[in-house]
């Protein structure tokens, strides 16, 4: 007969309980502190080997024969590609790289892979953490024009009721990011590792704004309700309405519909009909385009092909109309894609995500939370107020412009500013 062993007293059991709380606490801060830990600072300087050869391939670029119509029908027309290759002679890489990298860049790894991220903290304390994910064919250096307004309001027409906490990361595959050495990462994993991100940097409360990819990612991360999530902004609203998404299929709109829903049906239409090619070979066939990593040229004609009113504002940039996108602030980007050899493995989200999506990129998914929509008339397509309300029934604010394109932080960031000043002023007392 084994011994029996006498029950513990109460006042025993509390001292054990008291000791495992202490542990598990202990635990938490030492999980806490390891995943601080594994924040490191970084930062970049190009070769100059790199430079000279990127200048030499530049020079050396091989022309194909001019396009047979006299407008952008075609694709990118050889006198843009001729004056691109012409600025490109005389582009100081070192300026743009050093303004960037005068703010505090970080890598943390998370999920297996290396995310490279900007966080500026503001001076004001009761700033605002907000995490801005940028798209495709941008990076990090889409932001940069918003960082110091938005960080630092007072000195930018704003009060310190204004500030952010900003935190910039590169998408898995862009710029200083890990390379993904096998698929999966698409817009729900991604949001994922950003509230983790956030977590992580000891944001208990915190907004998201992205546009682009940005927008898929902030929206999933809004599907996802991650703890501190107080709401989201988004520039690229995915805001159809089911019936709108069956008849884009027909080519043929609804009856009933307004003015602003017939503009936006119409650029649906045309960006269905005429600006697909490039996302249509990178969700097939991304690792196809050896091109583009070869040739200087050959990937900024790439990237400029992206949808009809951007490329024609940054060919009118290049041809002397300079519109908010500068010839040296498009070359800053092609170059970042450049020296990080990025082409091929940005291209893959587009083939990740058409692997796992459901519905349409810019269907209504559904959100909960607090959401702001910035409409610029010349985004892919400028979303209605009245699908903003039916897709967003927490809508925070709506604001409609007259002019802005798809790179909304970067061509117009003054208004973006004063959005995002708009947008999240409600939540800051949550």
């Amino acid at each position: 007969m084994s011994a029996r062993l006498p029950s513990p007293t109460r006042r025993e059991v509390l001292i054990t309980a008291a000791a495992i709380g202490a542990i598990s606490m202990l635990s938490s801060k030492s999980k806490a502190a390891a995943e601080a830990a594994s924040i490191h600072p970084f930062q970049f300087r190009a070769s100059d080997e790199d430079l000279a050869d990127l200048k030499r391939r530049v020079a050396a670029t091989r022309w194909p024969d001019r396009e047979t119509v006299p407008d952008q029908s075609q694709g990118v027309q050889l006198d843009i590609a001729r004056q691109i290759q012409a600025h490109w002679a005389n582009h100081d890489w070192r300026k743009v790289e050093a303004r960037m990298m005068a703010y505090p860049h970080f890598i943390t790894e998370i999920d297996g892979l290396d995310i490279h991220f900007i966080h500026v903290k503001s001076k004001h304390k009761n700033a605002l953490p907000m995490i801005v994910t940028h798209g495709w064919p941008g990076s990090v250096i889409e932001q940069l024009k918003i960082i110091e307004p938005l960080t630092d309001p007072t000195a930018h027409g704003g009060t310190e009721a204004d500030a952010f906490d900003l935190v910039v990361p590169s998408l898995p595959g862009y710029g200083f990011s890990g390379k993904p050495t096998a698929p999966g990462w698409e817009p729900v994993r991604i949001a994922k590792a950003w509230a983790t991100l956030m977590e992580r940097l000891g944001y208990n409360k915190y907004v998201a704004q992205g546009g682009d990819w940005g927008n898929a990612v902030t929206e999933n991360m809004a599907l996802q309700e991650p703890p501190g999530l107080l709401g989201i902004h988004t520039n690229m609203a995915a805001t159809l309405p089911p019936e709108i998404s069956k008849a884009l299929g027909t080519g043929t709109p609804p009856p009933g519909l307004g003015p602003d829903e017939k503009r936006a049906f119409d650029q649906l239409i045309y960006f269905n009909q005429h600006g697909l090619g490039y996302a249509i070979e990178m969700n097939q066939r991304p690792q196809t385009l050896y091109g583009i990593v070869d040739s200087p040229v050959g990937l900024a004609a790439w990237m400029l092909d992206h949808d009809a009113d951007s490329h024609a504002l940054i060919a009118r940039s290049f041809s002397g109309k300079p519109e908010g996108i500068t010839p040296d602030d498009f070359l800053d980007n092609v170059t970042f894609y450049w020296l990080t050899n990025t082409a091929i493995s940005s291209g893959r989200l587009y083939w990740d995500n058409a692997r796992v999506a459901k519905g349409g990129f810019f269907d209504a998914r559904g959100i909960r939370i607090p959401v702001a929509v910035s409409a610029f008339a010349n985004e892919i397509y400028q979303a209605p107020e009245s699908w903003a309300k039916t897709a967003y029934p927490k809508l925070l604010h709506y604001g409609r412009f007259p002019i802005g394109c798809h790179f909304a932080a970067w061509e117009q960031p003054e208004i973006f500013v004063e959005e995002m000043r708009a947008s999240f002023k409600a939540l800051r007392a949550s």
